[in-house]
Order: structure tokens, then C-alpha cells, then sequence
């Protein structure tokens, strides 16, 4: 079953919109933290906490066709490889790849890709990632 939906935003509740309004606020800069944007917005820290992670608007002319994940990577010799042969073998293109300085021996890494000739959902691209005896942890940051 798969885990994403994409649904017309007059059936879900209006605070999902004012979430993203407020993520948008501070990555914008008109605000500096996230208490003034969610004063802004009408609702509570509480709530963009909750659904800041679950909530995104898809591109206007690119739905579906980039994806953003996250990956919590051991730092092993060939551990990136790996990911990026997995990666590959779903028929997904890489387009950027920022992998920070490993702390306690594990590595943070984004990686934006192309899925729009993906040969499976990006659920299953990330529980295929899960196999992977490198990594700890991954998660989808944006689908758009």
C-alpha cells in the first residue's frame, strides 16, 4: 500500500496550509524563528511541529518528478557507493549529493533525485535504501 497521497486541499484541515505558510515565512527570512511564524499563521508551535516534516505542496509543474531524502550513513569504505547503486537500480537520477563530515563514524547525506522514470514508488525506494547494511536510517525530506 503506499504511504504518500496526493489530495485536494478543501478536505483536509486548514492548519496542514498554515504549516507550510509558516515553514515558508522562515525559509524565506520574514521570519526569524518558528514562534513568530506560527503567530503569523494562527496556530500553535505544537502543531508545525507535528506536521513540518508531513506536509508539502507538490511543484506547480513538476508533481511528482523530484524526490529529497535523507540518509543517517555509517562511515565504511564503499557505504556511498552502495547507496548510490541502489539508487540507480530503481532507474532514479541523481542530480545533487551534499554529504557532510562523518561524526561517530556516521555521515548525514541528501540526496535530490530525478524519480520520473522511477521503476517503483518511492516508499519502496526507501525500504530498499532500509536493506542496506550502511544505513542506519533514511527519510523523505520532499516529493515535489
Amino acid at each position: 500500500m503506499n504511504k504518500y497521497l496526493i489530495v485536494d486541499k478543501n478536505i483536509v484541515p486548514d492548519y496542514f496550509e498554515k504549516v507550510i505558510e509558516a515553514r515558508n515565512l522562515i525559509k524565506n527570512g520574514k521570519c526569524t524563528n518558528v514562534s513568530e511564524a506560527v503567530k503569523i499563521v494562527g496556530i500553535s508551535r505544537s502543531t508545525y511541529y507535528k506536521y513540518k516534516d508531513s506536509v508539502f505542496l507538490p511543484s506547480d509543474n513538476n508533481i511528482g518528478k523530484k524526490a529529497l531524502i535523507s540518509i543517517m550513513l555509517e562511515d565504511k569504505s564503499g557505504a556511498l557507493s552502495e547507496v548510490l547503486n541502489l539508487i540507480s537500480s530503481c532507474e532514479c537520477n541523481i542530480i545533487t549529493i551534499n554529504q557532510n563530515i562523518p561524526i561517530n563514524d556516521v555521515a548525514s547525506v541528501v540526496i535530490s533525485l530525478d524519480v520520473s522514470k522511477a521503476t517503483s514508488h518511492i516508499e519502496d525506494i526507501l525500504a530498499k535504501l532500509e536493506t542496506s547494511k550502511f544505513i542506519l536510517s533514511s527519510r523523505l525530506i520532499a516529493l515535489g
